[in-house]
């Protein structure tokens, strides 16, 4: 294992953290799950070096960071298109595809299209994932804790970032594309949700009709623990004292203000308001790269349909690992998104 550093930071970016599939099994402790907020671009960016899918990446948000290349390398990238470009030579970097870069070049995301479909989370991978300790089990940064990650916090102007697997510079990866008729979520699809236990009664099936039947904007108060959405108020009865309970990832909560709150990975593991519905698995990438501005939209789905979905977005990645000549086995694949 090398132990030299990829990439030195000269400009973090907007929020610029290592996440990998985050903490799914210590929310009984009141740890949140932490992880990309966009687990399918964790998987692809990691699968087009030929990682395992969730080692960890740099997930950049907006507005990306400038990296100075340390040692030539190949990288992967997914996500929301930030415009990366390797510089001087202007050289642009598609997204959804691997890149060599050469020592000395300079490696900036500054940002992609603001419109409400064009995604606001970059995923950055390494070959074996960026070298950070494990903390619960995870290399991810839990924002809220202070712990994980680098240092527990987003990168820094200075910070140097290594590789925890043998720095590979072999050309011939980079020449990975993501196989295009293999279907990615899309940023601005309609959000598939299920009904949640709020639901149950005829003020509830009220409120949920207004959740689905209106297009809501992203407050530009969301973060990392949560989509905050504008619109028309929701009409229900938000109990001042209500008891705790579970709230896993992708929970849609009404909040006392009567405007949903989508939760992300660094929310809480739990809470006390009602619960409207719950993202369908498959669906969590497309909250995950909500930017604030844009609009989100959902649609009612049964749990049959939920788990077909989920099965074809699993099925989708193996067949993309099998096209790049990934050999090893992805049993792993049903947890990317902590379910």
């Amino acid at each position: 294992m090398s132990a030299e550093a990829v990439f030195e930071v000269f400009d973090p970016g907007l929020l610029t953290t290592v996440q990998d599939a985050g903490r799914p099994s210590f929310g009984a402790f009141g740890v949140p799950h932490a992880g990309a907020c966009d687990p399918t671009a964790l998987a692809v960016a990691n699968l087009l070096i030929g990682n395992r899918p969730d080692a960890p990446v740099l997930e950049c948000t907006i507005a990306g960071p400038e990296l100075h290349v340390l040692r030539d390398v190949v990288i992967g990238m997914a996500g929301a298109d930030l415009g990366a470009v390797a510089r001087p030579s202007g050289r642009r970097l598609a997204s959804t595809a691997a890149h060599a870069l050469e020592a000395g070049e300079r490696l900036v995301l500054p940002g992609g299209d603001a419109s409400a479909g064009a995604g606001c989370r970059a995923y950055l991978a390494v070959s074996g994932g960026f070298a950070v300790p494990t903390v619960l089990g995870s290399a991810s940064t839990s924002l809220v804790g202070g712990f994980g990650g680098f240092d527990g916090r987003p990168l820094r102007r200075g910070d140097r970032l290594t590789a925890a697997g043998a720095v590979l510079d072999d050309r011939r990866l980079a020449r990975h594309r993501w196989p295009a008729d293999l279907p990615l979520p899309h940023a601005g699809d309609p959000v598939a949700i299920l009904a949640g236990p709020a639901t149950g009664d005829t003020d509830g099936r009220a409120a949920l009709e207004t959740l689905l039947t209106t297009t809501w904007r992203v407050s530009s108060a969301s973060d990392r623990r949560g989509l905050r959405l504008e619109g028309p108020p929701i009409e229900l009865e938000v109990p001042a004292d209500g008891p705790s309970h579970g709230v896993p990832t992708g929970t849609i909560q009404l909040a006392p203000s009567g405007l949903p709150l989508v939760l992300l990975p660094d929310a809480g593991p739990t809470g006390g308001y009602p619960v409207l519905a719950v993202v369908a698995t498959a669906a969590r990438s497309i909250v995950g790269q909500a930017r604030p501005g844009g609009a989100v939209r959902f649609r009612l789905v049964d749990q049959d349909q939920a788990r077909a979905a989920e099965r074809d977005r699993r099925h989708a990645l193996a067949a993309g690992a099998a096209r790049l000549g990934l050999t090893d086995p992805w049993d792993d694949l049903p947890d990317l998104a902590g379910a």
